[in-house]
This record gives C-alpha cells, sequence and structure tokens, in this order.
C-alpha cells in the first residue's frame, strides 16, 4: 500500500491578501504578477516608473492607488470608509448611480492599501471569469482515415 501525498495547491491571490498582516514589496509585486494585465505591456512608460517608484518608498496606498488607475481606467472609487478597526473599499463602473442600484466590488481589511488591491483582485477576477467563452472550445482530432480531395475538374 501506497501514500499518496496531498495535493498542495498555493492559497489564491485573494485569500493571501485577506490573511496578510500588512503591505510588502514581495506582495506587491506578486499582485503586479499574477493581476495586472496592462502593467507588463506598457513596459518602462511614465505611468509604470511612477508606480514602481511608490513602491520604492513603500507608499502602498499611493501605489495601490495608481495601480487601479493604471489597469482599471473604467473603473473609480466609490467609497473608501474607516470602520471599527477596518477599512472598507467599493470600487464601481458606474460611481453616479445610487448604492442600490449600482454592482460595486468590495474590499475589507486592516490596511488601507490592501483594502484597494483586494477589490482590484476581485475585478480582475470577474473580468476574467466573464471572458472565458460559456462553451468550451474543443480542436477537433484529425481522423486518420480522412484526406482531402480536390473536386476541381481542370480538363
Amino acid at each position: 500500500m501506497t501514500a499518496t501525498l496531498p495535493h498542495y495547491e498555493p492559497p489564491s491571490l485573494s485569500e493571501r491578501l485577506r490573511h496578510a498582516q500588512g503591505m510588502t514589496r514581495p506582495l506587491m509585486l506578486e499582485i503586479i504578477e499574477k493581476a495586472c494585465r496592462r502593467f507588463p505591456s506598457l513596459g518602462q512608460s511614465e505611468r509604470t516608473a511612477r508606480v514602481m517608484r511608490l513602491i520604492d518608498v513603500e507608499a502602498w496606498a499611493e501605489a495601490a492607488l495608481a495601480l487601479l488607475e493604471l489597469e482599471l481606467p473604467l473603473w473609480h472609487i466609490r467609497r473608501i470608509a474607516y470602520d471599527e478597526g477596518e477599512w472598507h473599499c467599493a470600487i464601481s463602473r458606474e460611481r453616479e448611480l445610487p448604492d442600490w442600484l449600482d454592482t460595486a466590488v468590495e474590499g475589507c481589511h486592516g490596511d488601507l492599501a490592501i483594502t484597494l488591491l483586494s477589490a482590484f483582485v476581485e475585478v480582475q477576477a470577474i473580468a476574467v471569469e466573464a471572458s472565458r467563452p460559456s462553451v468550451p472550445s474543443v480542436r477537433p482530432a484529425a481522423d486518420p482515415l480522412y484526406e482531402p480531395a480536390s473536386c476541381e475538374n481542370f480538363s
């Protein structure tokens, strides 16, 4: 009888943010690596350089705001509040709608930067899910007996 090792699945980015004590440079760089689609494609633009400068000086909340602006230009911060030791942030595409009509994405944590980035990561996850087709695409397997034939009459 052989024992199988349990499959280890690393915690999701949302879960890592939820359990983080505070923002760190490695965590911020992991968010950029795993959740940012526009950041790498912009190369060394002024906007990406600004985010990196903010990370270098550990201005976490400002770096999170700059990342939100860069990666989600159609989304806006709807609400930031501090209540009973936790920050709450809501971001949405329709900031002018009343709360009861808006479908905002919310983040919550004791650290403001993590709160902002939690909402950001959730929006990115929603965007990935929305971009997937509802029916999986499967390439047909080539039939070994299939051979294309020309039906043209060249006489």
